[in-house]
């Protein structure tokens, strides 16, 4: 990689990291179907062209876009906490179900094909108004201070940043498959899960009835 762009390179991937990685809705469900093995390729790989594309339209000059209409996420918000709520409703009631607590011993396939994992991956992903804010608004902002030679590599670095946490994240977390082995840690994970969509769910919607 020529001198001249490690720094940019350095300053995405850094950027980029410390947005996506933390706990939300996207990176729970990702967990989730790292630990049970299921439909993993086609969730990780969804996930980062959701993330490689949204950073390409931020590095374009879209963020401006957005800011200009904000209806756009105004329908990704209340869309998002529709299905957010519909989601943990879902994780909490298979917390509830003793059958789905046997998972790491003989798994059993919530979602029914790898059309709906990457369908329930894609909402996770784009139904959620923050991550148009972190990554088309946000790094197409910071990337737009950077030459149009040393922009592509901030972007690149944004993005490679991106599919090494979701490659880490979703193949990784068969290391824990031992603990995961107990079923009170799946009820325990399932009812995280559950809390964490619905606190995002609320909040998206608090943030539309607060405007």
């Amino acid at each position: 990689m020529p001198a001249g762009v490690i720094g940019p390179y350095s300053a995405g991937f850094a950027l980029g990291a410390s947005l996506i990685i933390a706990i939300g809705a996207q990176n729970a469900f990702v967990l989730r179907q790292g630990l049970r093995r299921e439909h993993v390729l086609a969730v990780v790989v969804t996930c980062t062209l959701c993330d490689v594309a949204l950073i390409a339209l931020g590095a374009a000059g879209f963020g401006s876009l957005v800011r200009a209409f904000p209806a756009v996420t105004a329908i990704a918000a209340w869309g998002g906490a529709a299905f957010l709520f519909v989601y943990g409703a879902l994780s909490f009631r298979s917390a509830a179900r003793t059958e789905a607590l046997h998972v790491a011993e003989k798994p059993t396939r919530a979602l029914p094909s790898t059309g709906a994992a990457i369908a329930a991956t894609l909402a996770l992903s784009l139904l959620n108004p923050h991550v148009y804010l972190d990554t088309v608004v946000l790094l197409g902002s910071v990337a737009a201070q950077h030459p149009a030679a040393e922009r592509l590599a901030f972007a690149l670095g944004a993005m490679s940043a991106s599919a090494a946490w979701f490659v880490g994240l979703g193949y990784g977390a068969r290391l824990l498959a031992p603990l995961f082995a107990k079923p009170r840690a799946w009820r325990v994970l399932d009812v995280a899960i559950g809390a964490i969509m619905w606190w995002i769910a609320a909040s998206l919607v608090w943030g539309q009835l607060g405007r």
